[in-house]
């Protein structure tokens, strides 16, 4: 059931349906314009996919794509010098020789993880290029990394460590594979064949299970990272009940993961602005960025199929995302004790106050976050726009240091997301 809601004030309870906005507002150019009246979708529990599956339609669908490359080519910036910074990576390079293994191991005796999530990122920045350029010698380059792992891989394990990768891994090369989708010599569905049965089955046990332990004991990045994989094999795979258990687990998960876990306390005027907790703030800022750029991705990949989750809940991810931005910009926000049960038994831990650590650390994980709600919604999030300006212009894998926190997002957001 839909309703029609006044011009600024989203759903209560739904986010923003792209397909009606794009319905209500004649076209593209309307839709993105702000503050159009649009109809706005409200069922939190019902089944989410489209009846058709959008491709490609992750992290980039066809719009964000053909904008870079037309943008590129008549050297307009940011996306110039967004490109450039790709095609200065390493990992875009065409000669890049895969590397696969039967059996990914994270956590424990004989890791050797690094090696899978360097040729993703050598597949997702192959694949840009190609999309974004027509270079075959970059397309070919990504089709052979995709091709060669999903002949060979057989088996992710570790310890408790191994659904990270599963997580973070899954949704990564799923959004490498979508963009070479129809291309000549691509075997999608032997990829699709690994991923549902190498990826996904890791995904739900731990969406499921939680690794045995108590459903809060996991921060937020665990369930998140594990969301986006079952979300993104659910899209390559046109499969809805995947699609669905992703989407119904953001909005009604017992897990740290669903957006009110996330995000469990809201200030609704702070210097002006509502501003959002993130789970793990008391934490350190490391791994808050990283959950504030997973939560990114999986809204944008929602938003590709239709969806608006960067909405939901009144923009409830919105103001999380400006809060970790405030306090990463050096500013003072408020801090609600925060306690969890953890191990097998529920053992309550608390935070009395916001972790320093790594505040002001930088991920590519802002540009997403400010192209969607400063330009596409044309809200104002002056925390989050100056967390993307001071990371302009984004890189990806490679360009954050060689240890695997450097390749948790895909990054790019200047070039593939700028308006």
């Amino acid at each position: 059931m839909s309703r029609r809601e006044h011009p600024h004030t989203p759903a209560r309870h739904g986010g923003l349906s792209r397909r009606g906005l794009l319905k209500t507002a004649g076209g593209l150019t309307a839709a993105l314009a702000a503050g159009a009246t649009v109809a706005a979708t409200n069922s939190s529990t019902a089944g989410a996919a489209p009846a058709t599956f959008t491709h490609p339609g992750m992290l980039h669908a066809y719009g964000e794509l053909n904008r870079a490359k037309v943008r590129v080519a008549a050297g307009s910036e940011p996306w110039l010098s967004g490109w450039n910074r790709l095609t200065a990576n390493s990992h875009a390079a065409s000669s890049w020789t895969p590397n696969p293994q039967a059996t990914i191991i994270r956590g424990g005796t004989g890791q050797n993880y690094g090696i899978l999530y360097n040729d993703i990122h050598a597949a997702y920045q192959n694949a840009l290029r190609w999309k974004v350029a027509g270079t075959a010698a970059n397309g070919d380059c990504a089709v052979r990394i995709l091709n060669a792992w999903s002949a060979t891989l057989t088996t992710v394990t570790g310890n408790a460590d191994r659904f990270l990768a599963a997580g973070l891994y899954g949704y990564q090369f799923a959004n490498a594979a979508e963009l070479m989708r129809g291309y000549g010599g691509f075997d999608l569905d032997r990829f699709r064949k690994m991923m549902l049965n190498v990826f996904y089955p890791l995904n739900n046990q731990f969406l499921a299970g939680h690794n045995d332990a108590c459903i809060t004991n996991y921060w937020a990045n665990w369930d998140l990272c594990t969301m986006n994989s079952i979300l993104a094999i659910g899209i390559l795979c046109d499969d809805a009940a995947k699609y669905d258990q992703a989407v119904n687990y953001f909005k009604n998960g017992a897990g740290n993961g669903s957006i009110r876990h996330a995000v469990p306390f809201v200030y609704d005027n702070v210097d002006g602005y509502a501003l959002g907790q993130w789970q793990e703030s008391g934490r350190d800022q490391g791994h808050t960025t990283l959950g504030v750029g997973l939560m990114g991705a999986f809204c944008e990949m929602a938003w590709s199929q239709g969806d608006d989750l960067y909405g939901y809940d009144s923009n409830r991810f919105m103001k999380g995302a400006q809060y970790v931005a405030k306090y990463n910009l050096g500013q003072d926000v408020p801090f609600t004790t925060y306690t969890w049960g953890s191990g097998q038994n529920c053992a309550q831990q608390s935070h009395t106050v916001i972790s320093s650590s790594g505040r002001g650390q930088l991920r590519p994980a802002w540009d997403i976050l400010y192209y969607h709600y400063g330009r596409r919604r044309g809200l104002d999030v002056p925390y989050i726009k100056a967390m993307a300006e001071s990371a302009r212009p984004e890189g990806g894998g490679g360009d954050y240091g060689s240890a695997s926190g450097g390749y948790d997002q895909l990054g790019f957001g200047t070039l593939m997301y700028a308006k």
